[in-house]
């Protein structure tokens, strides 16, 4: 019996259909629908905003909600946030950069001079003719109600476009600021990335800001067949923000996909990533790393569905939790029958180093194949005394000794950014 892949997270649905939830509709009624979209756009945000008027936001009754409460979020009085005024251009990188503030492409901090021919990058509201983007735009295979909830009504979409056989050299920075001095903001950050045949590109995406607001931000990426994604996600948001993210990934045959990511700020953060290899000899790298303290809550939920042969995927994340921090750990990797000869790895690592935090972990395996190599696994420990003891003895502070080992830790997955 094959494997059911859930393409989906959704809450429950009520009987008649029809919710009318106070959080969701207040958030749908701020946002500004672009008269001058493709006819394309305006339907599929429309589809979602009636999808979404089926759907209540999750509850701890959800089972993938269940160790996350985002009451103190629906009881926030969000606003969309109008202008970007009070920032200064940002250092001068390397790097192509790409700067959105609340939401909205802003050209003066943007520098895209070092783009080599073959790449579009920009807003969707500026892709040429020749690119259809209706082919990518919200066609990935997972939905739930905060994804929903950006195709309905988010701000400018950020497009990453890498033509067949083109690679960019440097890494292309994207940058997603939050300003909300004033007022609680709600910003909608989207990315749509498409790695054409045999292409090649190296992607950051930072999110940060000030003040209290929500992010709720989605990024789509296409890896075609032999093109290689190398993607590094940053979350350093303010300390009284929240941050809800989706990342979903589609490999074709002989693409290779690496998401890094790093979760550093944000009083409530939530990602989803979501893997999707759909070609034979797909190769999928996971590299994560949480880092929890004060009373912060920090949830990865990531699947990975392999459904052809040959496919490989290893994943890896770590999260350091103290004071009365709190984590949660759900990795789901499914395995459909049709998917022989893969190799499979993941592991959850976590370091306490506080008595009142608290981790939730929960890696799963669901195989149907027979001819496999899976393995996964979860730890939590705390800082062990003899080696705290053997440092002290070599003329280090307890404090210098503990930071050197949490920097150990943590070395293993910062070790592996590209940049």
């Amino acid at each position: 019996m094959a494997v059911q892949i859930p393409l989906t997270t959704i809450p429950q649905v009520r009987e008649d259909g029809v919710v009318e939830d106070i959080f969701f509709t207040g958030l749908l009624q701020q946002c500004q629908v672009n008269q001058a979209a493709p006819q394309w756009l305006k339907d599929i945000r429309q589809q979602s905003k009636n999808w979404l008027s089926r759907l209540s936001v999750p509850t701890k009754k959800d089972e993938d909600w269940r160790f996350i409460d985002l009451s103190s979020l629906t009881a926030g009085k969000f606003v969309t946030p109008v202008g970007a005024n009070g920032y200064s251009p940002i250092s001068d990188t390397e790097n192509s950069r790409l700067v959105f503030i609340n939401g909205v492409y802003n050209d003066e901090l943007s520098n895209l001079a070092g783009l080599p021919q073959g790449i579009y990058v920009g807003s969707l509201d500026n892709l040429p003719d020749n690119y259809n983007a209706s082919q990518y735009f919200a066609q990935q295979p997972g939905a739930d109600a905060f994804t929903a909830l950006n195709t309905a009504g988010g701000n400018d979409v950020a497009v990453i476009w890498v033509n067949k056989n083109t690679t960019l050299e440097t890494p292309l920075h994207l940058v997603f600021i939050a300003n909300s001095e004033q007022e609680a903001s709600f910003i909608q950050p989207r990315t749509l990335v498409v790695a054409e045949t045999g292409s090649s590109i190296s992607l950051i995406q930072e999110y940060c800001g000030t003040g209290e607001y929500f992010t709720n931000a989605v990024t789509e990426i296409f890896v075609q067949a032999n093109a290689r994604v190398n993607h590094t996600r940053l979350q350093q948001e303010s300390d009284a923000s929240y941050h809800i993210g989706k990342t979903a990934a589609s490999q074709e045959r002989d693409s290779h996909y690496t998401l890094n990511e790093i979760n550093l700020g944000a009083k409530l953060c939530r990602h989803n990533p979501e893997m999707w290899q759909q070609g034979e000899q797909t190769e999928t790298n996971l590299n994560g790393l949480t880092v929890a303290t004060e009373e912060q809550v920090s949830d990865t939920h990531s699947i990975i569905a392999l459904s052809k042969p040959s496919g490989t995927t290893n994943q890896l994340h770590k999260c350091i939790i103290g004071d009365r921090a709190h984590t949660v750990f759900n990795g789901k990797v499914f395995v459909t029958k049709e998917a022989q000869l893969t190799d499979a790895t993941q592991l959850n690592r976590n370091l306490m180093l506080s008595p009142k935090a608290r981790v939730d972990t929960k890696p799963e395996l669901q195989i149907t194949a027979d001819n496999v190599k899976c393995a996964h696994g979860a730890t939590v420990s705390q800082l062990e005394a003899e080696e705290i003891f053997y440092l002290r003895s070599r003329g280090l502070s307890e404090d210098d000794a503990n930071q050197l080992l949490i920097d150990a830790f943590a070395a293993e997955i910062i070790d592996r950014l590209p940049v």
